[in-house]
């Protein structure tokens, strides 16, 4: 019985990667924004229908730099429900998060709650797209223009997505992308944020790359988050094949939503309108009252059967040791009951839809 893990990364064939970095033996240019790094940022730029870009080495140096540049103080209002980076590159910026709680349906932040917690301390708002679900953009941009914010968005679950056309990384003032093994999109490891402002991007750069302007100029201190040709390479080759691999991804969501879709105690994301979606994750909601078995006991399932899954977002980032005592998690007592009950099924281009039936029948087979 082969083993079955949350998802896996998607691969060009070996060959066309070889084709692809070949020419690096020739050149020996292998990091420092070479070729392949400037291909494959022009060709997201259009691929994400986006003004600017710049990569990064991963997903949370775009988000921990673009707050950085962007020189913000005192609180900024996020989510709990995310991975531990959002929360992370606020704090590490000498920032104070302020954590509203989840809408029932996609998961992303409760704008009805965002007012109520704007202060005079407030410089910004990092709301997190949450599974592919996008977060009310219009909403999100009317308060914060109304108080004068800034909106910098966590895309690491939406790449390649549109609403009403447009491109998911040209909302707010800034969109910060993940392109780990595990997204729908990989370059290896490594990220990008896309921008409007130009001079918010020179600050990103002089930050991604020790604020060198020339052999011999430094004008700011900045880090190392440089994207290496090695990690460009496989983004180029990843590219070609991007749609092709998120409609392998739909088909496998299409056959979940048919298995599970009308069963009593699993709840499934709606289908969100005006949005391309990209097929990231299959999350779902047990019920342990209605459906009979709680999300733990349907993992400890799976995991017998050599089906891994996982319980994504658990725990809440306010609920973390590292925090511990400095959050209240009942001012987000919606986050709380999703993150006690959701599980992400395995999900990737090439997982064969008999073994969508195999994980479904599992999941269902006491309840029959």
């Amino acid at each position: 019985m082969n083993e079955i893990l949350v998802t896996r990364s998607s691969m060009p064939d070996m060959e066309e990667y070889i084709d692809e970095i070949r020419d690096l033996w020739d050149t020996h240019w292998l990091t420092n924004m070479g070729k392949k790094h400037r291909q494959l940022q022009s060709e997201l730029k259009e691929y994400l229908s986006v003004e600017n870009i710049e990569l990064l080495t991963n997903g949370h140096m775009a988000l921990e730099l673009t707050l950085q540049a962007m020189n913000l103080t005192g609180e900024v209002i996020t989510t709990p429900f995310t991975f531990a980076s959002t929360t992370h590159a606020i704090v590490r910026n000498g920032l104070t998060p302020v954590f509203c709680d989840i809408d029932t349906d996609s998961y992303t932040i409760d704008v009805g709650m965002l007012e109520s917690l704007i202060t005079d301390r407030t410089s910004a708002i990092v709301p997190v797209h949450v599974y592919g679900n996008i977060c009310n953009v219009e909403e999100i941009e009317r308060i914060a223009r109304k108080y004068g914010l800034k909106v910098i968005y966590d895309a690491a679950h939406t790449f390649g997505e549109t609403y009403k056309g447009q491109g998911i990384g040209s909302f707010g003032d800034a969109s910060c992308f993940s392109f780990h093994a595990t997204k729908t999109f990989n370059t290896i490891e490594g990220g990008a944020v896309c921008f409007r402002d130009k001079e918010l991007g020179n600050r990103i750069y002089d930050l991604k790359n020790f604020g060198i302007h020339g052999p011999e100029v430094v004008e700011g201190v900045g880090a190392n988050a440089k994207m290496n040709e090695f990690q460009a390479a496989m983004g180029i080759c990843n590219l070609r094949h991007i749609d092709e691999e998120i409609a392998k991804r739909g088909k496998v969501i299409e056959h979940y939503r048919k298995r599970l879709g009308m069963v009593e105690g699993i709840k499934i994301n709606p289908v969100q309108e005006n949005v391309k979606p990209n097929y990231a994750y299959f999350p779902v909601v047990f019920d342990e009252k209605v459906f009979g078995f709680s999300r733990n006991e349907i993992a400890d399932r799976l995991a017998e059967h050599g089906i891994f899954s996982r319980k994504y977002f658990y725990p809440l980032t306010n609920t973390f040791a590292c925090f511990n005592g400095k959050f209240d998690v009942d001012k987000t007592p919606m986050a709380l009951h999703i993150a006690k009950r959701v599980l992400t099924l395995p999900l990737y281009a090439d997982l064969p839809l008999e073994e969508v039936d195999r994980i479904c029948n599992i999941i269902l087979e006491k309840i029959r």
